[in-house]
């Protein structure tokens, strides 16, 4: 099995974290019980320290799945701050709902109901920080709406840059060729772009993280 990070290693470091709220532990739980992807928990942790850092005030999310990293971001806004995050699942909608319910976000957490390669040229206002955690086949065309819809000096923060270990891997599994084949060529593409400073951090899945200029 690929492995971003040492098992050792990670055990150490989940000594650590701290006890999440009932909530968001809820959340991890229903996540793993239903194998619906959300960013690990260190992926979560480095995109709220970034968001204490720049102090968004405009934040949006590709895709929302659960509402998991929504809540996670609007916990750290300011009162004035929101997320717009879109979402296509009709089953996820009606779980991230429920949950932004449960967190007492409805006024900071706008649920759009759409496929984001749709929804995206619609928009009409500018972000501070982007969110890309979308099927990867996607990344490509979500990441260009995005370079539009990021401020400058705005911040995108894309998951799974390492997926499980393999675009660095000669060994990868028939079911992850495909998307294998599409993170190779989105991170050829992410550290390329020059409308953007870039890296790639071996956090959680693999992060990718792009300044505007």
């Amino acid at each position: 099995m690929s492995e971003i990070i040492n098992p050792h290693q990670l055990k150490y470091l989940e000594s650590f974290r701290p006890e999440p709220d009932p909530l968001i532990l809820e959340m991890e739980q229903l996540a793993a019980e239903k194998n619906i992807p959300i960013p690990d928990w260190k992926s979560a942790e480095l995109l709220e320290q970034i968001l204490l850092l720049i102090k968004p005030k405009r934040v949006l999310e590709i895709e929302t799945a659960i509402a998991y990293s929504s809540i996670r971001i609007a916990r750290k806004l300011k009162k004035k701050g929101y997320v717009d995050t879109i979402e296509k699942s009709l089953d996820n909608i009606s779980l991230a709902g429920e949950f932004i319910k449960k967190a007492g976000l409805e006024n900071q957490i706008n649920l759009i109901e759409g496929n984001a390669k749709e929804v995206m040229p619609l928009l009409d206002k500018k972000y501070d920080l982007i969110f890309i955690d979308a099927d990867k086949e996607d990344y490509e065309k979500i990441f260009y709406y995005s370079l539009m819809l990021l401020k400058k000096g705005g911040v995108l923060f894309v998951d799974n840059l390492l997926w499980h270990g393999y675009p660095a891997s000669s060994k990868v599994p028939p079911s992850f060729k495909n998307s294998t084949k599409y993170i190779r060529e989105f991170n050829k593409l992410f550290v390329n772009q020059s409308a953007l400073v870039t890296s790639i951090y071996p956090v959680g899945d693999g992060v990718g993280i792009g300044v505007r200029i």
